[in-house]
């Protein structure tokens, strides 16, 4: 029997995908749960034969909880999905092992494509995305700075960029304000930046936030 788990914090959505599997895969038993904690803590437990995975959860992200999974089950594909321009976050997911990267705007045809693909052990990429991947290897211009940084320090560049505060980001990202504040003095160091305005102009001239 298939066997697919879904993590996403929005049940709409994991009924939609439920819904577009089943439909496609009517034999097929699968379960859902609501953030990156418990996805790898389900993941640890039982087999499972692919994982589709939301990139912005509670706890831990998608790309972070992809890591842990590809440490201890590297053989499960994993797909991730997101509303987040692929570019941002598309290279950070395929690196980290990812079988596929698809924004939640996708059709049913698309995500029923990529799931057969990752079943197959192939990776699945939109050609809007292998068209910039392209662009990025044939590109003569230097890393950015915040392509140095590592997931978690991105996700924090991006809330900081935002306006939200320590509090707000380690209650969303279930850490301790502390914890975020040594994330952002990182951030500064390695992006050569000195304080909460110059990564917002930075985030916003490279478009990492809307």
């Amino acid at each position: 029997m298939l066997k697919i788990l879904i993590a996403d914090d929005h049940e709409v959505v994991r009924q939609g995908l439920e819904r577009i599997l089943l439909k496609e895969f009517p034999d097929a038993r699968i379960e859902t749960v609501v953030d990156g904690l418990d996805l790898v803590k389900r993941v640890m437990k039982e087999e499972w034969d692919l994982v589709i995975s939301d990139h912005s959860m509670p706890s831990k992200t998608g790309i972070e909880a992809l890591v842990e999974i590809k440490l201890h089950r590297p053989q499960i594909p994993v797909l991730i999905l997101t509303m987040h321009p692929e570019e941002q976050y598309a290279i950070r997911a395929l690196k980290a092992g990812a079988s596929g990267y698809l924004n939640k705007n996708m059709d049913a045809a698309e995500l029923v494509t990529a799931t057969r693909k990752a079943l197959m052990g192939r990776r699945y990429i939109t050609p809007e995305l292998a068209e910039k991947l392209a662009e990025l290897v044939n590109s003569p211009t230097p890393d950015l700075p915040h392509q140095a940084l590592s997931n978690r320090e991105f996700e924090v560049l991006k809330l900081l960029a935002k306006g939200l505060s320590l509090l707000q980001i380690g209650e969303m990202l279930s850490v301790t304000p502390t914890t975020v504040s040594t994330y952002r003095a990182r951030i500064l160091h390695k992006m050569n930046l000195t304080n909460n305005s110059e990564l917002t102009r930075y985030a916003v001239l490279h478009r990492l936030i809307e």
